[in-house]
């Protein structure tokens, strides 16, 4: 067989998730790729890179014009959506990633999407940002929306305890959550499509580390069935933590990958999903990236890549400290790996 012809970044990545031949694996981040390293070098700092889009353009094309990532996503936080429904959030700063100071929805009946939703900042921002990488890129590079689906959410409005209670106490409220909140996730899904980016990222943490699996059995993968026939590109659900207990589940929710933790192996990950769905991830953060030398990402890399998964990437968004030599020994373990 001949080798395949070198491809943009944009072919290699889509290629990937569709299952085809490619000239070498693609390497991407569904979550977060900014570091002080990169702020330092581009001008372009938290807090302002979380709220103001040509600020977020600038940071978020560091992953790809100073590591060599094959995509570019400009939603660098878990807020965007929230903070435009108005809850209060502390932005951080370029040493500290933002936090959500307050929990305000009291029940799903009290929600209310608003008709100028996608006009409000910072929501308004990030699809600025997608228009203008868009524009600089044209089809060269994949860009990469980011939303917090229903789950996510209602962690985020309801609070993370108060939700998991009426999962086991009021399961019917919980749904009630569900069911108001996809429509913000969706809205802001083909907002973002629609401004250029060419998948979706869809972060739902039902993770192992907080609720069994028939928790996502029963109250998640209807939902995102209906996501993935609806949203209308490919899309890749990222949930934190370990997974192995739910990953059958999650392999016939219909996306087209799932970003994983570094806490599931894995060649455990492939076994699990069979042929069911693309893999991405998951380089460790805390120890490989963070503290590890490029010799010791790359082994990592390696190993996921000769264990099935189709798209390494770091496991979750990157410490903000992370050594760029490290982000690009991914890309150059991907390199000189000959199949995807």
């Amino acid at each position: 067989m001949s080798p395949v012809a070198e491809m943009t970044s944009r072919e290699r990545f889509l290629a990937c998730l569709r299952g085809e031949e490619v000239d070498r694996p693609s390497v991407g981040n569904p979550t977060t790729l900014a570091t002080r390293e990169q702020m330092e070098a581009t001008g372009a700092f938290f807090p302002k890179a979380h709220f103001q889009a040509e600020e977020m353009a600038v940071l978020a094309a560091a992953g790809h014009e100073m590591a060599g990532f094959d995509t570019i996503l400009p939603y660098f936080s878990m807020y965007v959506e929230v903070a435009t429904l108005g809850c209060r959030v502390n932005w951080g700063g370029p040493e500290a990633m933002p936090e959500l100071l307050e929990h305000p929805l009291r029940g799903p009946e009290d929600f209310r999407l608003p008709a100028d939703f996608l006009d409000r900042p910072p929501a308004r921002e990030v699809l600025a940002a997608i228009r203008s990488l868009r524009a600089r890129y044209g089809d060269r590079v994949a860009l990469v929306a980011k939303v917090m689906g229903p789950w996510t959410l209602a962690f985020h409005l309801h609070g993370i305890q108060n939700f998991l209670m009426k999962l086991i106490l009021e399961p019917e409220v919980a749904r009630g959550f569900l069911e108001v909140l996809t429509p913000v996730s969706m809205r802001f899904a083909w907002a973002q499509l629609e401004a250029g980016a060419d998948v979706v990222s869809w972060v739902d943490n039902a993770t192992g580390d907080l609720v069994r699996p028939e928790a996502y059995r029963d109250f998640l993968l209807s939902v995102h069935r209906k996501v993935a026939e609806q949203v209308g590109a490919p899309v890749i659900l990222h949930i934190c933590g370990d997974t192995a207990d739910r990953l059958s589940y999650i392999a016939r929710s219909g996306f087209a990958a799932f970003h994983f933790d570094s806490k599931v192996d894995a060649s455990r990950a492939r076994e699990l999903v069979g042929t069911g769905i693309r893999l991405v991830g998951n380089v460790n953060n805390a120890k490989t990236l963070l503290h590890g030398t490029p010799d010791d990402v790359a082994k990592e890399v390696k190993y996921a890549l000769e264990a099935g998964v189709d798209i390494p990437a770091p496991e979750c968004g990157v410490p903000l400290s992370t050594p760029l030599a490290n982000l690009r020994a991914i890309v150059e373990t991907a390199r000189s790996f000959r199949h995807c």
